[in-house]
């Protein structure tokens, strides 16, 4: 079978200073003051693998739950049982939250079957709080530690022969950047270091990043790389184009980029 990558687009969100996800749609606007975020979760199938990047907001943000990943993925044939691997760009909530969820007050791997692979510097760090964000994601952490199959990954690892992953640092300490190549698909998910498609052509540091200078080097560079090897980029707060490819530069515009269709050939 070829293999075959695609977008779980779970929504797009007004955030504001109090990081309280609210539902918006696509085409809305952010309340004043507050960012307007999009959530795309992706699916990567390949003969001997079922895997996700990152798993949305889960129920962490307002009226929201893991039922829309799991209605993502049944629209294209895949069962949450199915899934072998999730891979984690970096362990924020909006990218994490549908690891996991509640059934009649307790916790429940939303995964059961997947080995789940993130930094173990990073995992690290995030059980050695006293608090992760607030109780119900203390209860959350603590849960998936005990509960997960749990696969650490160094700072420059290959979990798999098609899956490479480098740790890239910016936008929070131990970020990584997911390479993935094999006969059929050529992809880069960088997580918050380029997470939407303008961001390749803009030159910025944002103070909301770890490191804002280390987010903006290598945002230059993975966009380069990213050209040079002819990877598609996959960009997780994109609202209108999650999946995208650089085909050329131009001295005045910077990059041109094209969108790429996902889903199953």
């Amino acid at each position: 079978m070829k293999s075959w990558c695609t977008p779980l687009y779970e929504g797009t969100f007004s955030v504001g200073m109090d990081k309280k996800f609210f539902s918006i749609p696509r085409d809305g606007n952010a309340a004043k003051g507050a960012l307007k975020i999009s959530l795309n979760p992706f699916l990567i199938v390949n003969e001997a693998r079922v895997m996700l990047i990152d798993t949305g907001i889960g129920s962490f943000g307002e009226d929201t739950g893991v039922e829309r990943l799991f209605e993502n993925l049944e629209r294209h044939g895949i069962a949450d049982y199915e899934v072998t691997d999730i891979f984690m760009s970096h362990l924020h909530y909006d990218h994490m939250g549908g690891l996991a969820h509640q059934n009649s007050g307790f916790w429940e791997l939303s995964f059961p079957e997947a080995k789940l692979w993130v930094s173990k510097d990073d995992w690290a760090r995030v059980m050695a709080k006293e608090e992760f964000y607030d109780a119900e994601k203390t209860e959350f952490i603590a849960f998936l530690d005990a509960r997960a199959d749990l696969h650490f990954l160094e700072a420059e690892d290959q979990p798999y022969p098609e899956m490479r992953v480098e740790r890239i640092g910016g936008h929070t300490q131990y970020h990584q950047a997911i390479w993935y190549k094999d006969e059929d698909l050529n992809l880069l998910m960088a997580g918050d270091v380029i997470a939407t498609r303008g961001q390749v052509n803009r030159v910025f540091a944002a103070k909301y990043d770890f490191d804002p200078e280390q987010s903006k080097q290598q945002r230059v560079r993975l966009a380069r790389e990213a050209y040079e090897l002819g990877a598609t980029i996959l960009a997780y707060h994109d609202e209108e184009c999650s999946m995208f490819r650089i085909v050329g530069h131009d001295a005045r515009r910077g990059y041109v980029t094209e969108p790429v269709s996902g889903g199953r050939p």
